[in-house]
């Protein structure tokens, strides 16, 4: 049996505020289906969820997210304006180029080229 994945979920504060920020990254409509839950469906991607949990993020995401953009810097600065936060500088090597950036709760993600 192979598994496929439905959906990516964020535990967090507010799910309202924070389904809005990465709806304004990805594109799609941010949903509230209540005070704890909160999701968008991006064009050509999985579905995010937000879900309200008591306890604060308390460390260093074991899963990121890798946002491909043709310029990172750009878009790190137009997230900035959104609440994002970020996180050093831009790398670049053979590879191509990443700039590690949070989102308002903290949860880190970067902005890449390839």
């Amino acid at each position: 049996m192979r598994a496929h994945v439905q959906e990516i979920v964020f535990d967090c504060a507010g799910p309202a505020a924070l389904v809005r920020f990465w709806s304004g990254l990805l594109g799609g409509d941010p949903v509230d289906r209540g005070d704890d839950w909160s999701y968008v469906d991006p064009p050509d991607f999985v579905r995010l969820a937000f879900q309200r949990v008591p306890e604060d993020k308390s460390a260093k995401n074991r899963v990121h997210l890798d946002l491909e953009v043709p310029d990172p810097s750009r878009a790190a600065d137009e997230a900035l304006r959104s609440g994002a936060v970020r996180v050093g500088g831009l790398v670049t090597d053979e590879q191509g180029s990443f700039q590690v950036m949070r989102d308002p709760e903290g949860n880190e993600f970067c902005f890449v080229t390839g």
